[in-house]
């Protein structure tokens, strides 16, 4: 599925079975719940806390689809062409990054 499909699957699943989307406000607080919960799963599986029991069946790539599907409905609400947006932003990190990361010592 390509970014501008997604965003189709998305606006109509929201007009049909979402009835309609969340004020662009309410979206965005539900992204940053989002990503906070594949933060949660980050740290845990990933860093020095541990997982309480009723953590131990989280799914991170649902939590990072959660984060996608919420991302696109801004990005419909807003008028954002997610695969333009991709290309122009991937162009200004080519053109800032060049060199950037391969001289960076920390990287070897």
């Amino acid at each position: 599925m390509t970014i501008e499909e997604a965003q189709k699957v998305v606006d109509n699943w929201i007009n049909t079975t979402g009835v309609r989307y969340f004020n662009e406000l309410t979206n965005t607080a539900i992204l940053m719940e989002e990503v906070g919960e594949v933060a949660r799963i980050m740290s845990r599986k990933y860093g020095e806390q541990s997982f309480k029991e009723s953590d131990k069946k989280v799914d991170l790539g649902d939590e990072m689809a959660d984060v996608l599907f919420v991302l696109i409905c801004l990005a419909n609400q807003t008028g954002i062409n997610l695969t333009e947006a991709f290309h122009k932003n991937l162009a200004k990190k080519n053109i800032r990054d060049a060199e950037r990361h391969q001289q960076n010592k920390k990287l070897r």
